[in-house]
């Protein structure tokens, strides 16, 4: 299974994984720019909840959240700005989902980070 596969994979599963919680799935795969890509937007009450999903085979190598650097955190955070004026957000957040598919699939879901 190649890179792009198992991301693709994760997201379907972060994407399944927020529906079954409330969550309204807004939209994929949003490009803001050739550094900035929001892997789900999604609505849940009255808050607007940009997702980055960050999926791994395995755990050997670390973890999916260690992935999230910090100039990534940046990149998703102008994406996040570029949206926002874009469209009358009151409330928002930023959410981390981690996702390891073996020897199980494990979810993990970091709020407002």
């Amino acid at each position: 299974m190649n890179n792009k596969i198992v991301g693709n994979a994760g997201e379907d599963l972060a994407a399944r994984y927020l529906e079954k919680n409330g969550y309204q799935i807004l939209e994929r795969n949003v490009h803001f720019s050739r550094y900035c890509e929001i892997d789900i937007i999604a609505k849940i009450k009255d808050t607007i909840v940009f997702a980055e999903v960050k999926t791994r085979k395995t755990n050997q190598f670390g973890k999916p959240f260690e992935a999230v650097t910090k100039t990534k955190y940046d990149n998703i955070k102008k994406g996040v700005y570029l949206y926002l004026q874009e469209h009358k957000v009151k409330k928002y957040r930023i959410d981390v989902i981690g996702i390891t598919l073996k020897p199980e699939i494990k979810i993990e879901h970091i709020r407002n980070v």
